[in-house]
């Protein structure tokens, strides 16, 4: 389902918490697998400063690498149609 959502991300980047709104799984979930997918270099990732009100957080955003990209479509390809319909998706994530 993650390698699902990266591939149909709207953009190459995205961070963890709009990953785990796109598969519907929560955070305890997400985060252990990107963490395992980054170790086995399937993704990589970067911190970044992002404006919210009067504060400023960080947000640690997330990309498939060339070797990932293969391996999600690897991965996903016989059963892409079910799981987009598993998935949530993308609707009103930014």
């Amino acid at each position: 389902m993650v390698f699902q959502a990266f591939l149909d991300a709207p953009s190459d980047e995205t961070y963890g918490f709009a990953l785990a709104e796109a598969t519907g799984l929560p955070s305890g979930t997400i985060y252990p697998i990107l963490r395992r997918l980054e170790e086995d270099g399937f993704v990589k990732s970067r911190w970044a400063e992002v404006e919210g009100g009067s504060q400023r957080r960080r947000r640690r955003y997330y990309e498939l690498t060339g070797e990932g990209r293969r391996v999600a479509h690897a991965a996903t390809a016989q059963q892409r149609r079910a799981l987009r319909l598993l998935v949530p998706g993308w609707q009103g994530v930014v």
